[in-house]
């Protein structure tokens, strides 16, 4: 069912209008078209686009795959291309599916290509281009980004794979209620779709051809019309449900939806969502994410957003970390949910964060100083003849607990690096602070 043409291509018009890069190289209208890297999601076109040019153009088309092909098929290619150029005047496009796979040495053999014109490249990838492609091929492509089908695409590509020749041929009658199943079912990919509608229609020919009876009819009646045509079967949202066991998610965990899921999933926390951040949850669940992963952005997530705001928070995702470890999943789904709603739930205070990573700046920018001698170590011999640990104060002889002393170096003495806040926890926390830094400092 793979269109034959541009014009047979369903979606992505914001690609295909008149005078559009990839209508250019189609209609081969101008020999010097510009190089295009095709980005977007699986099952979104970028190989259909590509094949239709090849359908259309004038001219001679080599297709590689990045999972297969390596420094000497493209250097074949580009040697080809110049020939072809110089010789016959025929030009070369070359369309690399996957570009993303390539290493920089093997993307670094498609620019003399590409930058003297001796082809016309139209690279295919589902990851960043600007992660997996090297800037110099960037600077020197226009980059096109294809977008996730829409549900009334997808319908469309479905009633016309049922109806046409080169799919179900009319064997099959798409209902209503399967149709929009299976719309659910891709998630705006095609391939998915298309590749569901064949399951769903396998199994419809095969319950026919074994003589099953519909479940909707009376006994004795029969499933064929008046005639020699046999009715076609119908492909019904329980049949989609039946052939096809879920729907797969689009998740690439080395590429950007494993960075987009989990940070809305953090984010969905910090946002204190806990409905949003159990649906990212079981999105990297089902996509088989590593739960050890989860668990350990769990346990950053607790220190970092919630911290002494509720320094339970922390205590509960490590315990869901351990408890991941020990039962594995399916079962280890319960304790991240349940750390991942308390967490969203919790009050919320980034002040641990800010004082530790306010620290590390003012040391690495050179501002700590000595320590102070009533706080050095006097255990070692001839420590107490430097002065070390003398006019130290014990804390624990005062009735309250602190005493007056001076415990940062005389170089940022005064600093104050953790500032509570008034959620939660820390309420009590900053009251109790004030009172001591009254005390150990006399602010």
């Amino acid at each position: 069912m793979r269109p034959r043409s541009l014009d047979e291509v369903v979606g992505q018009k914001h690609l295909l209008r008149a005078g559009s890069p990839l209508r250019v190289i189609a209609s081969d209208q101008d020999g010097s078209a510009v190089s295009v890297i095709l980005w977007g999601p699986p099952g979104t076109g970028k190989t259909t686009m590509a094949q239709a040019i090849a359908h259309t153009s004038g001219r001679r088309f080599v297709e590689l795959s990045a999972v297969t092909a390596g420094i000497k098929d493209v250097r074949t290619v580009m040697e080809r291309a110049l020939n072809d150029r110089d010789l016959y005047d025929i030009a070369t496009v070359l369309f690399l599916d996957e570009i993303h796979r390539f290493t920089k040495a093997q993307q670094d053999a498609l620019l003399p290509g590409v930058e003297n014109g001796w082809v016309t490249l139209i690279a295919a990838t589902t990851e960043n281009p600007s992660f997996s492609v090297i800037s110099p091929l960037l600077s020197r492509s226009l980059l096109l980004t294809l977008e996730t089908l829409s549900d009334a695409d997808i319908a469309e590509l479905l009633d016309r794979a049922v109806a046409d020749p080169r799919g179900l041929g009319g064997a099959v009658e798409l209902t209503a209620e399967g149709r929009d199943a299976l719309v659910q079912l891709s998630s705006g990919d095609a391939r998915r779709a298309l590749t569901g509608l064949e399951a769903a229609a396998g199994s419809a020919l095969a319950s026919a051809e074994s003589g099953e009876s519909d479940e909707s009819e009376a006994p004795g009646e029969s499933s064929e019309p008046d005639g020699d045509t046999p009715k076609p079967k119908e492909i019904t949202a329980e049949l989609v449900s039946l052939a096809v066991d879920r729907a797969l998610l689009r998740y690439d965990k080395d590429g950007d939806q494993h960075y987009d899921v989990i940070s809305a999933f953090i984010k969905s926390m910090r946002g204190s969502d806990p409905d949003a951040a159990i649906h990212y949850l079981a999105r990297m669940i089902e996509a088989g994410e590593d739960p050890r992963f989860i668990a350990r952005r769990l346990m950053v997530h607790a220190a970092e957003d919630v911290g002494l705001a509720d320094p339970q928070a922390l205590t509960i995702a490590v315990a869901a970390a351990q408890a991941t470890q020990l039962i594995g999943l399916p079962e280890a789904r319960i304790p991240l949910a349940e750390a991942t709603i308390y967490i969203a739930t919790a009050p919320k205070s980034n002040a641990v964060i800010s004082a530790i990573d306010a620290a590390i700046a003012d040391v690495k920018a050179g501002r700590f100083g000595s320590v102070p001698k009533p706080l050095r170590d006097a255990h070692y011999p001839g420590a107490k003849k430097l002065g070390h640990g003398r006019g130290y104060r014990y804390p624990h002889d005062d009735p309250r607990g602190v005493v007056r002393q001076q415990y940062l170096p005389d170089e940022i003495v005064g600093a104050r690096y953790y500032e509570p806040t008034s959620h939660g926890n820390e309420r009590e926390v900053s009251e109790r602070l004030e009172k001591i830094r009254r005390i150990s400092r006399g602010d």
